[in-house]
């Protein structure tokens, strides 16, 4: 089994079943003691912004607060750079705990040894 996992949300409000599997996948596997890392790209990057998971619904999903809060308790959440320029986010409007990087980052991520990646 991989002991690291990447998942890159490229969904957001747009796809709801998409985005919750996503978050979901990521909140399971950080339960079970794994390395995870989630990258909100496209869509998903509103998801950055304090507030906006409480404006997504999906009924009988896990309501999508507690997943970024089971995420940021144990591992790690960043907003693509070109996805939030493009929505004029800056590091000081995004929840506490979240990141900003570029793709430089995430292929070194996703290419690491013992890790596995996914696209949602």
């Amino acid at each position: 089994m991989a002991k690291k996992l990447v998942i890159k949300v490229t969904a957001g409000a747009d796809a709801p079943e998409r985005c919750s599997q996503a978050f979901t996948v990521a909140a399971v596997a950080v339960a079970s003691g794994v390395d995870v890392s989630v990258w909100l790209t496209g869509e998903s990057s509103w998801f950055a912004l304090p507030g906006r998971a409480a404006e997504f619904e999906l009924p009988h999903a896990a309501p999508l607060p507690d997943l970024i809060d089971s995420l940021l308790s144990g591992g790690r959440l960043t907003l693509c750079t070109q996805c939030a320029a493009r929505r004029e986010i800056t590091e000081k409007d995004v929840i506490e705990g979240v990141r900003i990087a570029g793709a430089q980052v995430f292929v070194q991520e996703a290419l690491a040894e013992d890790t596995q990646a996914l696209v949602y």
